[in-house]
């Protein structure tokens, strides 16, 4: 146990004590209700990473493995017993390897990949996976807000307890209103992440982090009825990107929230469906198992900052710059940002607070789409963002890298990662 790193060269250096990562994969991330994984449960998603995790470092003996946390927002009973079953139906030992869920909202899978490495830095285990699983076709039927609880809060004299359940397009009208980005501006950003993820995808930079996911598949048509017969299927690749976004295109949607407002399908994230996985180890731990060579990156720190609830989207403007303090590092130290477009509002006001649309321009923030282009399952968007951050720095040679995320309730999470 020990202190966090201070300064780029402190975050830089290695030691036997780091919290390395040996593996960060993903399924694809599907639209929901249309895409090809609508009819896989989310669990089934998991169990897909979570195989594709033990291949992926084929010496390690799962029996290392000693716990797993997962994120999940949606699912039925928190997700924990599904996901224990996928532990186990995919070859891990039940009797060496726990597992539980986490729900911190849009940041859930961020959260499990910390819990994991704080569990590791403080050597309570030597190995774990931090993961995220979400079906939001399955499991979205309230739109994430709860239907039953205590009556006293829905009339609460306290605005930041009625706001906790405000409807996060309403948020994202308050940023945009409060802070004056304009509908311009959110469809401008939209158009340019589908451009960004569907020439990322073509040129097959996904390819790395991307695990194939062979489901089950039913056809319908526009009203919901099935064509034909379920089909095997083999999905390979993100499908909500268009290739073909326009401002015209944009211009021509109507305000999804309210009638006079700014945020439209076009220009918020997709409400999507797929899994993603971590996996970490102490660095000394690694070393011993004859794994250092596997070793792509380190998990440096993280941090969770409250905002207020009826505008949770700044949260990235408030929990970057305190993470960055508590290292001594400054925005010129990092070399690749993921910040999560969950509506095109927030994005715009967060890039402008903390000093990153020069950034952005030069491609070092979202340099292959975010979320409004290749959706946010909402408890496996950290994790996935982790995965394609760390490849990302893989191919273009930096080192530092930043994930953060607005959650719903009013908070920001942000994490730093190191590749190697």
């Amino acid at each position: 146990m020990g202190v966090l790193p201070k300064g780029l060269s402190s975050v830089l250096a290695k030691a036997p004590t780091d919290v390395v990562i040996l593996s960060s994969l993903r399924t694809p991330i599907t639209r929901s209700y249309k895409g090809h994984l609508k009819d896989a449960y989310p669990e089934e998603l998991l169990s897909v990473v979570l195989r594709a995790t033990l291949d992926k470092v084929p010496e390690l003996n799962p029996t290392k493995i000693e716990d797993v946390a997962v994120g999940v927002v949606l699912s039925e009973l928190g997700g924990s017993k599904a996901a224990r079953m996928a532990l186990n139906h995919v070859g891990f030992d039940p009797s060496s390897t726990s597992l539980y869920t986490v729900n911190r909202a849009c940041s859930s899978s961020l959260q499990a990949i910390a819990s994991i490495a704080a569990s590791i830095r403080t050597e309570a285990i030597d190995v774990g996976i931090g993961a995220g699983m979400e079906s939001m076709t399955r499991n979205y039927g309230s739109r994430a807000i709860p239907t039953s609880y205590w009556p006293a809060l829905k009339e609460s004299p306290v605005k930041d307890a009625r706001d906790c359940v405000m409807p996060m397009g309403l948020t994202s009208e308050n940023v945009a209103s409060r802070y004056g980005v304009s509908r311009q501006d959110q469809d401008a950003f939209a158009v340019k992440s589908h451009q960004l993820a569907a020439q990322a995808r073509a040129e097959g930079r996904f390819k790395d982090e991307i695990v194939p996911v062979t489901t089950q598949y039913q056809e319908v048509d526009k009203a919901g009825n099935k064509v034909g017969e379920p089909q095997t299927v083999t999905v390979t690749e993100d499908d909500g990107i268009r290739p073909t976004a326009s401002l015209e295109g944009m211009a021509k949607l109507k305000p999804a929230f309210k009638p006079d407002g700014a945020s439209t399908a076009g220009n918020s994230s997709q409400v999507s469906d797929g899994a993603a996985a971590t996996l970490l180890m102490r660095r000394s731990t690694a070393t011993a198992l004859g794994l250092g060579d596997r070793i792509i990156g380190k998990f440096v720190a993280a941090n969770t900052v409250g905002c207020k609830p009826d505008e949770m989207g700044i949260g990235p403007a408030v929990a970057i710059p305190k993470l960055l303090g508590q290292l001594g590092l400054e925005n010129k130290d990092v070399d690749r940002w993921e910040i999560n477009e969950a509506f095109a509002s927030q994005a715009i006001y967060c890039l402008r607070e903390l000093g990153l649309e020069e950034a952005w321009k030069d491609g070092k923030v979202n340099p292959d789409g975010g979320a409004i282009a290749l959706g946010h399952p909402l408890g496996a968007t950290g994790a996935r963002m982790v995965s394609t951050l760390l490849h990302g720095l893989g191919r273009t040679g930096g080192e530092v890298g930043v994930v953060s995320m607005c959650v719903g309730t009013g908070m920001g999470m942000a994490g730093v990662f190191v590749r190697e």
